[in-house]
């Protein structure tokens, strides 16, 4: 298995009925993503895209035994969701879903802690690895097997990192999307922590955002770790990006106080080779 899913793992879509379910659903299983069910509350006894749809995602345990959901479900119903897939046993959660109020996001970092679980996301594009499975709304066309992880906050330039590793003529071993929301499930600590025990992957590719500490959290990490893959980081944004009227929210929120600047120097210093363009990256892969 490689970063947590590949082409065995069973998945099941939380809202396959809706129309972004239905149009990336069929993406996936057309990409050879082991989709095994769908949950829409009363349609349950149906089939959507060849598949069986439930009431519950208890009823869809049962009878299929997901090991994965992904969530195309409204913000505000993401928690109950989440509720209901850890309590039938579901490790490992997409949330692909935007608009979930931060006081959800809290209680759920909190289930998913206390079961052992994970979540990427949400306003997620997902986590795909090539020429295995895609688990989200990523443009699977784009991406070529390889050994480079890519983890990104920014879900656009998710795309042209991924693309800047192809340029390399690497490929990638996995890409997860984290989600740009001000509390996720699935951070970078966690994520540089799997890519360095996937044995897939050789290099890790980086992409971060203004504002918060998350980037410098896998920074401190990553110093105090000893058996280093390399890592390359491009972070979006600069010193005059924060704006009380139009600034990131986590820059706001911050007031400005951790600058651009500041982000790139304690990234550096912790080993991470950090670039000013992001069509640098591919020239850095190559010199690996």
């Amino acid at each position: 298995m490689t970063f947590l899913v590949d082409k065995d793992t069973k998945i099941l879509i939380q809202g396959i009925t809706g129309t972004q379910a239905s149009f990336h659903a069929r993406r996936s299983l057309e990409y050879g993503s082991n989709i095994v069910c769908g949950v829409t509350p009363g349609k349950g006894g149906s089939e959507h895209l060849g598949v069986p749809v439930f009431n519950t995602v208890k009823e869809a345990m049962q009878k299929t035994h997901p090991e994965a959901s992904v969530l195309f479900v409204p913000g505000s119903a993401v928690k109950s969701a989440v509720e209901e897939s850890v309590e039938a046993g579901i490790k490992l959660l997409i949330c692909v879903s935007a608009n979930v109020p931060v006081n959800d996001m809290l209680t759920i970092n909190k289930i998913l802690a206390a079961n052992n679980a994970k979540m990427i996301g949400p306003n997620t594009p997902g986590l795909i690895v090539p020429n295995q499975t895609r688990l989200g709304i990523f443009p699977e066309n784009i991406h070529q097997q390889g050994h480079i992880g890519v983890v990104s906050r920014s879900s656009t330039l998710t795309y042209e990192a991924v693309l800047e590793v192809n340029r390399s003529g690497l490929g990638q071993s996995a890409v997860v999307g984290l989600g740009d929301d001000l509390v996720i499930g699935m951070n970078f600590v966690e994520a540089l922590q799997l890519f360095h025990q996937d044995k897939n992957t050789s290099a890790i590719v980086m992409i971060g955002e203004m504002g918060g500490s998350f980037e410098e959290e896998g920074a401190e990490w990553y110093k105090n770790y000893a058996a280093k893959k390399p890592i390359i980081c491009y972070i979006a944004g600069d010193d005059t990006t924060f704006s009380k009227t139009m600034g990131y929210a986590n820059d706001i929120i911050t007031k400005g106080h951790i600058s651009f600047k500041q982000k790139k120097e304690k990234l550096k210093k912790s080993g991470i080779i950090v670039v000013d363009k992001i069509n640098q990256i591919h020239q850095e892969l190559s010199r690996l």
